[in-house]
Parts: structure tokens; C-alpha cells; sequence
């Protein structure tokens, strides 16, 4: 087949780079918008903080070149151009202005591994039983569990260390790993981890022996809460079952990830909208952080002045007036794009306020309307994409508590009387009805399905199911308590 080469005339919408630069700019928190306006000023110098003066308050233009020329130093363009016109670059950027640059954060906080590690040093250990500890902790997964076979861990100090050992002889150095802190860790299994965790807290204590039992004879029928077998084997009645129970439940499952999350950084929320509630009426308020006070630089706009009036055109001439003229562009789209961004802002929250107005005056989660992108685009003449921006990642104050914009949003359910209801309703109910059960005898999914149905919603019992996984309550098995 030969190649040929033809032309054709075709439409296409593409974005502007405003556009662009409002998108980026939508969804970006409150917090991090305080980053990309100093990150904006420190890019371009045409661009600056504070509140925009009209001409009459500085004078007329003579004073205010006197003024500048008598407090400031002249300005030199040729800190920013080369004075040699060389054509070549010493620096090359092959990435795009639109691409968003991403830096993975690398962790300074202590790891487990190097917490053992440094108690390794306070034992009495040969220089083979160190090498063995040090190759097991290095073969701990992030909960603590060694996951590897003895046998494996033999093999691999024969090939890669030239260690000759036995199994006999791993074995006793992880029983020393597991003496160490935190406690429970170099376990090959859970119940392996809670033992050794169980066992450091005995002391002579029944409760705790009992719970020692339970988790060396019965940790089958403890997993699968069947405390009836457990408490007849045992012959124990069932108030020492439940204390025992309750001190296995203090036990922790995971000894090796308690130092993460004690190093766990908690991300402060700033909400970028506040509602107000006065005598049956709502105001709606936008951080002040979302309204920054921006201002073209009035130092280029007279150097652009009189690089365009002055008679020289040379060729410095024209890239200092080129290079005045992209700065002082940028700094009025930057803006224009954040006063965007404010409107845009504003318009979405007043939209979602009047829509669930009931739940803003009232704080009952009944109340919640069931809303989706497409209604509230609908209203403010904006697109889906736009509205999901706006909601993705702000928040919102109110009388009741602070909010993701994305809680006000769900689907819509049917009642037996045809009622729009929102599926939050459900499972608002879903959740209540749970917490006042009878923990002895919890209601299955299709008990709940069953109270729904009473109560006018038709719903199956897998769609029960659904909205119980999605409030992270587990099944009706695992609920049930002594």
C-alpha cells in the first residue's frame, strides 16, 4: 500500500493555557493553594502580594520615577539576559508546562527493623547467632510476622553469608527475637503473636491465664466466636469467658506497624467554606486563604513602558520588551485564574447550600437529599469535570461539624410510596439499628433487609450487605459479644 499525503480541515476544542491553569487551580485545598501562590511570586516578579492601588494614590507617573529612582536601585535587564546572544542553553528541561511535577517523600522516622537492630547490640550474641538475628529481622514484613520457612532462612545464610547452620539453631535465635520489643514481633502466625504477647503479661493472673488457654487450645472457636464450646471445655462461667476475651482483645495484632502509626502525620484540615445559621437563614463564607490580595508589579509596567516608547530596537531591546511583556501576561492570567477560582468556588458551595438546605438547618442526616455531580452542574451552567474539581478535596464548616464536600453527595433511593430518598438515609438507619442490637444475638443482613422493609424501604438483602461493607461494620457473626 503506497503512502500518500493529503490534507484535511477539521474543528477541534482545545484547552487554553488559562484554562488549564484554572483547572489545576479548582482543585487544589486551601492549603496548598497558600504554596502555589508563593511558588507563582517566586517565579515570576511581575507578580506581587498586597491590594491593588489606583494610579491617583501614588501621584503621577513623574513622582513616582522620582520616588523609585531616589529609594530603589535602577533596575539592570541584564541580570536576566545574556549580554553574548549565544544561541546555545546550560540547562534543558524536557518536561511539559502542563505536567504536574511529583516528589515521592522519603521517610526520616525509626523502622522496627532498626529498633531490633539496636537491641541486638545489647545481648550476649557470637558473631554466627548475630548474623542469623540480623538476617530473620531483615526478613520481617511490615506487621512483624516472619512469613519465610526455617528451612529458607537455612538455605539462605549457606549461599549469601557462608553461614553453616541448623534449623534447631534459627529456631532458638528467633525465640530471642521474640523476647524483644515490641512485643510480639518475629511471630509466625497471629496465634503465635498474641502468646508471646499474652505470656509477657501472666504474672500469676487467672484472666489472663484463661485467656492464655483459650488462644493455645481454642483459638479456632475464638476466631470464629463460638463461645458456648469454649466456655463448656473450659467449664468457666461466662462473665471470667468475657474478661478473658476482653484481655486477648488488648493484645495487639500487629506489633510490627504500632510505630507506624504512632509516627503517623496527621494531616491538619482548613475548611475552605463556612455556613452560618441565623434565625432560619444560612450565609455562606469563603476562606479568606481562597482570596489572596495579588497585584501586578507597577515596576514592569513602567519598565514595559519605556522599553516600548524608547527609539533603540536592538536585538536585547526586544527580548528585555519580550521577556517584560510574558511576565507581565502571566502575572494578570495568574490573577484572572484565582479570582476564577473564587467565583467558580462560591457559586458550586451556594448551589450545594440551597440544595441541602434542610440538612443545614436542621444537622439531621435524614434530611440529605440524594445529589450527584450532574445536579448541581446543572444549576450553576458549569461541567460535570468542573463541579467534581470544586467538591474534590474541600471541606466545609458547619454548626454540626466539619464536612467533605463529597459527604453531601449520594445516590437516590425509591420508597414504597415512589419517594426520592438518599441512600445516606439508608444507611443512617442501617447504622443505628446495629448499634442498639443485642450483642449476644446480632441481626443478620437479612433481619436488617427485613427492618428496612418495615420501615418503607425495598431493599435486598446483598444491597444490605453493600451499605454494611461501606460503613466497615462487619457481618453479624463477628458482632456477637458475650
Amino acid at each position: 500500500m503506497a503512502l500518500k499525503q493529503y490534507l484535511v480541515q477539521k474543528l477541534e476544542q482545545r484547552l487554553s493555557p488559562q484554562q488549564i491553569q484554572l483547572m489545576k487551580l479548582l482543585q487544589v485545598p486551601t492549603m496548598e493553594l497558600d504554596q502555589r501562590i508563593k511558588q507563582e511570586i517566586e517565579e515570576n516578579p511581575a507578580l506581587e502580594e498586597g491590594a491593588d492601588k489606583d494610579e491617583d494614590d501614588f501621584g503621577n507617573d513623574d513622582d513616582f520615577d522620582d520616588d523609585y529612582d531616589n529609594d530603589e536601585p535602577e533596575f539592570d535587564i541584564s541580570e536576566y539576559i545574556d549580554e553574548d546572544g549565544s544561541d546555545y542553553k546550560t540547562k534543558a528541561n524536557n518536561n511539559s508546562k502542563d505536567e504536574e511535577e511529583r516528589v515521592i517523600p522519603l521517610s526520616g522516622e525509626q523502622t522496627f527493623q532498626e529498633m531490633l537492630a539496636q537491641q541486638l547490640h545489647l545481648l550476649y550474641l557470637d558473631d554466627q547467632q548475630f548474623m542469623i538475628a540480623d538476617t530473620i529481622i531483615g526478613n520481617l514484613d511490615e506487621s512483624g510476622y516472619l512469613n519465610r520457612e526455617i528451612e529458607a532462612l537455612v538455605d539462605d545464610l549457606a549461599f549469601s553469608a557462608n553461614i553453616l547452620t541448623t534449623e534447631a539453631e534459627v529456631e532458638e535465635v528467633l525465640r530471642v527475637i521474640q523476647d524483644l520489643d515490641p512485643a510480639g514481633v518475629g511471630a509466625r502466625d497471629l496465634q503465635e503473636c498474641l502468646l508471646i504477647q499474652i505470656r509477657r503479661k501472666q504474672n500469676g493472673d487467672i484472666t489472663r491465664f484463661t485467656a492464655k488457654k483459650i488462644l493455645e487450645d481454642f483459638f479456632e472457636e475464638f476466631t470464629k466466636k463460638h463461645y458456648d464450646k469454649i466456655s463448656k471445655k473450659l467449664e468457666i462461667e461466662d462473665e471470667d469467658l468475657k474478661e478473658a476475651v476482653d484481655e486477648i482483645l488488648k493484645l495487639n495484632p500487629k506489633p510490627g506497624g504500632s510505630m507506624k502509626e504512632s509516627s503517623k502525620n496527621y494531616q491538619q484540615i482548613i475548611p475552605d467554606f463556612q455556613i452560618n445559621e441565623f434565625e432560619g437563614r444560612l450565609e455562606l463564607s469563603i476562606n479568606g486563604r481562597n482570596a489572596p490580595e495579588l497585584k501586578v508589579s507597577r515596576e514592569y509596567e513602567q519598565m514595559l513602558r519605556s522599553y516600548a516608547e524608547g527609539a533603540k530596537k536592538s536585538k536585547s531591546e526586544k527580548e528585555a520588551l519580550t521577556f517584560v511583556k510574558q511576565k507581565l501576561d502571566g502575572a494578570k492570567w495568574f490573577i484572572d485564574a484565582i479570582k476564577q477560582r473564587q467565583n467558580t468556588l462560591l457559586t458550586t458551595m451556594d448551589a450545594i447550600m440551597n440544595y441541602q438546605r434542610e440538612y443545614f438547618l436542621s444537622g439531621d442526616e435524614t434530611k440529605l437529599k440524594p445529589m450527584i455531580l450532574k445536579d448541581i452542574a446543572e444549576i450553576v451552567g458549569l461541567d460535570i469535570s468542573t463541579v467534581s474539581r470544586v467538591a474534590n478535596s474541600k471541606y466545609v464548616q458547619t454548626g454540626y461539624g466539619v464536612f467533605s464536600l463529597k459527604y453531601f453527595f449520594s445516590e437516590s433511593l425509591s420508597t414504597d410510596t415512589g419517594e426520592e430518598v438518599s441512600t445516606r438515609e439508608v444507611k443512617k438507619i442501617l447504622s443505628e439499628a446495629i448499634e442498639g442490637e443485642k450483642k449476644r444475638r446480632p441481626l443478620t443482613d437479612e433481619k436488617l433487609a427485613e427492618l428496612l422493609k418495615e420501615k418503607g424501604y425495598n431493599i435486598a438483602r446483598r444491597t444490605v450487605a453493600k451499605y454494611r461493607e461501606q460503613l466497615n461494620i462487619p457481618v453479624a457473626r463477628l458482632r456477637k459479644e458475650l
